[in-house]
């Protein structure tokens, strides 16, 4: 079962937070262990089971970049262990962050820092802008191949920002 029919919502990239969270807390409470002290060794078995994938969901549906990668991977859009190529324009421009931010660092120049962490966060909202209203406005019976394609290539060039910008902290 995949996640979205678990919780009875619809697939999207943007799901309302209050909604999943009545969600989770529903299903939690149906399914909770604790409830099911007095029934069968397999009854147990199988609650804990659903507990487990209940609280998984609900980890990868509230955060953005595993709900992407979720609803992808369900898309058959990423494959496990792909060596998914970057664009080339993109590349080069994180190179040359990445070279100014490895002197920044051994000279310990604060400032360059923090403009190179500015210069990574404005690039991360051009990379966004392009799949901006697919992601908003995605539906599953309409998304094209080439929308999710986009939202693919948007995905690792979002990943590969964020490594950078977790090895400024």
């Amino acid at each position: 079962m995949d996640y979205f029919n678990l919780f009875e919502i619809p697939v999207s990239f943007k799901i309302d937070s209050a909604l999943l969270k009545k969600k989770f807390y529903q299903l939690s409470r149906a399914f909770h262990p604790d409830f099911f002290t007095d029934a069968s060794t397999t009854e147990q078995e199988a609650v804990l089971e659903k507990s487990s994938l209940i609280n998984k969901a609900f980890l990868i549906l509230s955060n953005p970049d595993l709900l992407m990668e979720y609803i992808l991977t369900e898309k058959k859009i990423i494959i496990a262990d792909e060596k998914f190529q970057l664009p080339n324009h993109f590349l080069m421009e994180v190179m040359e962050a990445n070279e100014n931010l490895m002197e920044a660092k051994m000279e310990n120049d604060v400032h360059t820092i923090e403009k190179i962490n500015a210069a990574i966060e404005q690039l991360q909202q051009t990379i966004f802008k392009p799949v901006e209203k697919i992601i908003e406005n995605y539906q599953e019976d309409n998304a094209t191949q080439e929308e999710l394609l986009q939202i693919k290539s948007y995905y690792y060039q979002k990943k590969y920002l964020k490594r950078i910008l977790e090895s400024l902290r």
